[in-house]
């Protein structure tokens, strides 16, 4: 990582039994089925629980509520997305500079929320909890890093915060259905607003 410390994977469930572990992964297979058949927007508690042939209890004490279940449902795909910022091929992983490896996090942000995004939006979770979330957590931790590489000195947290409001996966969805936005030009604009924020690291 560009601070010396590895950043670690976060959202991650903790150790489980092995019957625990089977009956969750019965669970996400229901619920991951039921989201798409009738998507993730329409998914409760009671559709999986009826699936999965338990009560609903059971599928609140393994997730809480509605909105951990989608969160569950999503772990894999995000693992997946930080695995490939964290260590994966340059330019988005180690091995390029900070500069490239800002640069290629906005469209593969865009590129993976793309597609989950059915999942991503039902899962939003309200505003008091949504900047809390595990994995929003580490991207903006990630994006602060690379941030104060750049620009010593600057609010890198703040700069993160302004940088990933610009491909947050609600404004991204209002651009795209309401406005008519191409993918090419969101990540284009991912690439403009760096430009403009860093200067001194291009020619």
């Amino acid at each position: 990582m560009i601070s010396g410390t590895p950043l670690p994977l976060v959202g991650t469930e903790p150790h489980l039994r092995a019957d625990a572990v089977r009956n969750r992964a019965r669970l996400l297979e229901a619920a991951a089925r039921l989201a798409a058949e009738h998507g993730a927007a329409a998914l409760t508690m009671e559709m999986v629980a009826a699936a999965a042939g338990v009560g609903k209890g059971t599928v609140s004490r393994r997730f809480g509520d509605r909105n951990g279940l989608l969160q569950a449902l999503l772990d894999h795909a995000e693992r997946q997305f930080q695995e490939a910022f964290l260590s994966g091929p340059p330019p988005l992983g180690p091995g390029a500079d900070a500069d490239a490896r800002l640069r290629a996090f906005g469209p593969a942000l865009l590129r993976h929320e793309r597609t989950h995004r059915d999942l991503y939006l039902a899962a939003e979770p309200t505003p008091q909890r949504r900047f809390a979330v595990p994995a929003k957590r580490l991207r903006h931790a990630h994006v602060a890093a690379l941030v104060r590489t750049l620009l010593p000195g600057a609010d890198a947290d703040l700069l993160a915060h302004t940088l990933l409001a610009s491909v947050d996966v609600v404004l991204v969805g209002h651009l795209v259905t309401d406005h008519g936005m191409t993918a090419h030009r969101l990540e284009a604009g991912w690439h403009d607003l760096l430009d403009r924020l860093l200067p001194v690291t291009r020619g």
